[in-house]
């Protein structure tokens, strides 16, 4: 008999050797591909039993050429990338990874982008390489104590930055609209509304997940509304935010700084993808290649959980995230 076959659409960690012990032990074939298109994702996993993706966008054409597969299983926490409703239709299981396995790392790459772009480490770096050993080649910087983050979603990930915010004395407001003003303020923030966190926060921290009602919430209108001071985090997924109007904002002074984990175009999902973005040429902001999630601990615990999950769903156990089991079970119900 054939076992089922497992495709791995994209990966980035240099091989797959965690995955393939894993798949195999449970009598199960692995291909690994490097998909950057949907046409791509077709190519290598029509006819797979299972996929796991990394960056690889999994849409509803790639899920309706699926010929027998039966879960999707994402490298992450974020299922943005898979088209959940036409899997769903499809009878197909989507996982995640519960976002405890990258917490502590995003909750302190989010505080280490907040903390150089306040107190200008990258500029003063530039500065004393060519030369300039002055303290005043880094002003205007603020006093971290008293000011006011502001958090853009209220999570697991984001009540841990606000943990580390409070170390450093500040105040913390979070806007939340899938949690009570009762949640927020039990998990240590004050409950803000989307205006207020625009107009108060001196520090913006966004950990959301990209949706259709998320994509481009950062807009000019919102970043013309924030103080010519604040400093915006984006932690989350890079779309979140208008690359142009964030340029315009960081060029005219609309606020004084950014840290970004991601950009718009998301360049892992590119092929021969070229540094042309605007945003790299300005002082006032630093990026960092969506590397929030990174540790050598969190990487090993996403592949060993993303594996396991796909052989869990191909030797008939259920998996331990499921995203879509709810939905499933209303599309699909089983025998009464």
């Amino acid at each position: 008999m054939t076992p089922q076959t497992v495709v791995i659409a994209d990966y980035d960690f240099g091989d797959v050797d965690i995955e393939r012990a894993i798949i195999e032990d449970a009598g199960l074939r692995l291909a690994a591909a490097d998909c950057k298109t949907e046409d791509d994702v077709i190519e290598a996993a029509r006819d797979a039993d299972a996929i796991i993706a990394q960056y690889a966008t999994v849409g509803a054409r790639t899920v309706d050429a699926f010929t027998r597969c039966k879960v999707i299983a994402r490298y992450g926490t974020g299922v943005d990338i898979v088209d959940v409703d036409a899997a769903t239709r499809r009878g197909i299981l989507v996982t995640n990874v519960p976002n405890d396995w990258c917490q502590n790392e995003v909750a302190d790459h989010a505080m280490a982008l907040l903390l150089a772009a306040a107190r200008k480490i990258c500029r003063y770096d530039r500065a004393t390489r060519t030369g300039t050993w002055r303290w005043q080649s880094g002003e205007p910087i603020h006093r971290l104590q008293g000011r006011t983050l502001g958090l853009l979603a209220f999570g697991a990930i984001a009540q841990a930055v606000a943990v580390r915010a409070h170390a450093f004395g500040m105040l913390v407001i979070a806007h939340d609209p899938y949690m009570s003003p009762q949640d927020v303020a039990a998990h240590g923030a004050q409950p803000a509304s989307f205006d207020e966190l625009l107009e108060r926060s001196d520090y913006l921290v966004i950990q959301a997940p990209l949706t259709k009602q998320t994509h481009h919430l950062i807009g000019e209108p919102e970043l013309r509304r924030m103080k010519p001071t604040s400093i915006l985090v984006n932690t989350a997924r890079g779309p979140i935010v208008s690359d142009d109007a964030l340029y315009a904002a960081l060029k005219g002074g609309w606020i004084a700084g950014a840290g970004l984990d991601d950009i718009e175009e998301e360049p892992a999902k590119l092929r021969d993808w070229e540094p042309v973005n605007p945003l790299f040429g300005l002082d006032n902001v630093i990026i960092t290649p969506h590397a929030a999630y990174y540790s050598d601990e969190a990487i090993r615990t996403v592949r060993d959980f993303a594996a396991h999950e796909v052989a869990r769903v191909l030797t008939g156990t259920p998996p331990l995230s499921p995203v879509n089991a709810a939905q499933l079970a209303i599309v699909h119900p089983g025998p009464s």
